[in-house]
């Protein structure tokens, strides 16, 4: 199977993530459907199906990470330097309005566009990946073409 690349600080928030879901959550969860056992009848239980629904979920989630932490490649992006790769940060301006922005390339289980984590699969960071400052990239978005130019690379 392929690695999957994430950066140290991805790779850690899924780490935490799990540990909290298997020594918090689990255990809430299945003492919330053990006294909603003890309320009698089941198949008229809400808090029972509740429940039950929200382990299912919880576990599903735990299988989720622990695939990922197994096939995770923690990349350090302060190692790295030139063109535009996984862990890059990249400021950019917007060649219609002038608008900066700056966004990290990640993995797509660390990618979170409202913190600047940019899903490497995403076509902005398909088509950033090996420019380097000064150039200029276009980018179909479903709101129409966008040009951008890259202003700044760094690996922090």
């Amino acid at each position: 199977m392929d690695k999957i690349p994430l950066t140290r600080a991805g790779f850690d928030k899924l780490d935490a993530e799990l540990k909290h879901l298997k020594s918090v959550e689990r255990p809430a969860i299945i003492r919330a459907i053990s006294e909603a056992r003890e309320h009698g009848d089941l198949s008229e239980n809400a808090e029972y199906h509740s429940a039950k629904e929200k382990q299912s979920f919880i576990e599903g989630r735990i299988k989720e990470l622990e695939g990922v932490i197994s096939l995770a490649e923690v990349i350090d992006p302060t190692r790295m330097s030139g063109a535009i790769k996984f862990g890059a940060t990249v400021e950019l301006v917007d060649e219609d309005t002038d608008e900066e922005k700056s966004y990290q390339i990640v993995g797509e289980y660390e990618a979170d566009i409202e913190r600047g984590k940019l899903n490497m699969k995403s076509p902005l960071a398909r088509a950033l990946i090996g420019k380097e400052e000064g150039d200029s990239v276009e980018v179909k978005t479903p709101g129409g073409d966008k040009a951008y130019e890259v202003v700044k690379v760094s690996y922090v």
